[in-house]
């Protein structure tokens, strides 16, 4: 069964002296930034990721999921933005996940991810396998937290009290993710098994980081179900998380999580934890903002990265979008066409 997505085979960088589970390089001087959602496979997409430059040789980028469908598109865009910021940390999208009809590299599941990881590693890309670096540059210390936990169909309707309901009742409504076709949990049985799992082995990790240092959580997935309360599709939500990291904001000590997934870039706070949804999405999606400046949302005391340079972000009180991300209002997010095989891609 390999490692079962547990830890991916590989030289693995060396933790701290003082922590094994954590990284002994950190940030001092620089900025750190996010992303999401980047979809290289869209030529306008991939002129975004060619502009994206750091303004310090210290700036750190957090990509969280969705770079591409295909392995090629993920090493060029990950080998692009790890030549050009001091460590990049990444965490895996279901678009990277899928096992794409026209994708040459054919592994699956857990074999895929492993594939994943050791591509990273190659790159110098730190990984949720890999020791968690510490950043100390602005608003910091704080260990920066990249997970891979995948989804297990807990955000239902109310009253609905099963997964299997949850998805029949989706499926009437026309409603369907892609990766119920493209996204294979081989070798366990579901999604469902491989996603707790995941939370298992990360949790684990989580319990042993020190307890005076908090966290900067970086997750594809939101970790809470409030973002998805916009989605213009509701049960498209299955897809989108797990209740069972309600909590790990508080409980781990977040400084603010950052997450994309959704195609609705904001922030919200939720028991004083910042949640940064901070997508680049589709060229049909970011087009539609006043200001598509492509530039990502920014966390509280840090930068954000655009093509023409850096900008300066919303203060740590603001709840307005970053620049770039224009207006405040839900945007069509996952939703904006109808989902599904063929149909809109979440």
């Amino acid at each position: 069964m390999g490692s079962c997505g547990a830890s991916a085979p590989g030289p693995r960088p060396s933790g701290s002296p003082d922590n094994p589970g954590l990284s002994g390089s950190s940030g001092s001087s620089g900025s750190l930034l996010a992303v999401s959602d980047l979809h290289v496979r869209y030529e306008d997409n991939r002129a975004v990721v060619e502009a994206l430059r750091p303004s310090s040789d210290e700036d750190w980028l957090l990509v969280a999921g969705d770079v591409g469908d295909h392995m090629a598109d993920v090493e060029w865009a990950l080998s692009t933005l790890a030549s050009r910021f001091s460590r990049v940390v990444w965490v895996p999208g279901n678009h990277e996940l899928w096992t794409h009809p026209d994708d040459p590299v054919r592994s699956r599941g857990v074999a895929r991810y492993e594939a994943l990881v050791r591509l990273c590693r190659s790159l110098g890309v730190t990984t949720p396998e890999d020791p968690y670096p510490v950043w100390r540059g602005a608003g910091g210390p704080a260990v920066v937290v990249p997970l891979f936990l995948l989804y297990d169909y807990s955000f239902r309707r109310p009253g609905v009290r099963s997964a299997e309901e949850a998805l029949r009742l989706a499926d009437e409504a026309g409603v369907v993710a892609t990766d119920e076709f493209l996204l294979r949990p081989d070798p366990y049985a579901s999604v469902v098994e491989w996603c707790r799992a995941r939370l298992r082995l990360t949790a684990a990790r989580l319990d042993a980081l020190p307890a005076d240092l908090p966290t900067v959580l970086v997750s594809h997935f939101p970790l809470v179900r409030e973002p998805t309360e916009v989605l213009r599709f509701p049960d498209f939500a299955l897809w989108c998380g797990t209740q069972a990291t309600a909590d790990w904001p508080v409980r781990y000590r977040a400084a603010a999580v950052v997450y994309g997934h959704l195609h609705i870039p904001r922030l919200i706070r939720k028991q004083g934890v910042p949640h940064y949804e901070v997508s680049l999405g589709y060229p049909r999606e970011w087009s539609r903002r006043a200001d598509p400046g492509h530039g990502p949302r920014v966390l509280p005391e840090f930068s954000a990265p655009s093509p023409g340079g850096l900008r300066p972000g919303p203060g740590p009180g603001e709840s307005r979008p970053g620049p770039g991300f224009g207006e405040s209002r839900p945007g069509p997010g996952f939703g904006g066409e109808r989902p599904g095989f063929g149909g809109g891609r979440a």
